[in-house]
């Protein structure tokens, strides 16, 4: 995997599809990622900057950024994503955890990486693990109770690694409708 604190070259862009929260769900994951007790090492994320993972794509160059744009626009059956569970993954990743895999989700999940993998694109051969990272580095990180909320998913986003750690992400492309899909474009 590439080195996500290092720019991608300016012909090619780093690209992932994801789930957003919408802001009510921001204000509650701030509250929780505030009940952490963070080591000093930890690096921790900002709320606009909070997204569960659907695919990382990798380095492609920007000449296919419309391509896949257009490509990658795939019906969304509305789901209810609950997160319950914080977590220390290994190698110092702090995250939370669904209370449960919906259905919807793995579907999704699934059709995206056929579609994926019919642009020639390579997808991870592991079983899905759908997670939200709070911090990086948070290793000694002491998470509080579980948390016990969620929204309601009616769609995805493509977003860009822009290697700048102020603004980690941006959103390239919004599939579905609402809200739901993260804050309002700039």
């Amino acid at each position: 995997m590439q080195d996500a604190t290092k720019s991608p070259p300016p012909d090619a862009a780093r690209l992932f599809l994801a789930l957003c929260p919408p802001a009510t769900v921001q204000a509650e994951l701030i509250a929780h990622a505030q009940a952490w007790r963070w080591n000093a090492e930890a690096v921790r994320y900002a709320p606009p900057d909070w997204h569960v993972t659907l695919h990382f794509i990798g380095l492609v160059p920007r000449s296919r950024l419309d391509e896949l744009a257009a490509a990658l626009a795939l019906p969304v059956t509305p789901f209810e994503l609950r997160f319950g569970q914080p977590a220390l993954w290994p190698h110092g990743l702090a995250v939370l955890l669904p209370m449960a895999g919906p259905a919807p989700l793995q579907a999704l999940h699934d059709r995206l990486g056929v579609q994926l993998r019919r642009l020639g694109l390579r997808t991870d051969e592991r079983p899905y693990r759908p997670h939200l990272t709070l911090a990086r580095h948070a290793e000694q990180a002491v998470p509080p109770a579980p948390p016990a909320w969620g929204w309601t998913v009616r769609g995805y986003v493509l977003m860009e690694s822009t290697g700048r750690t102020e603004a980690r992400y941006r959103v390239l492309q919004r599939y579905g409708g609402g809200d739901e899909v993260g804050t309002d474009p700039a």
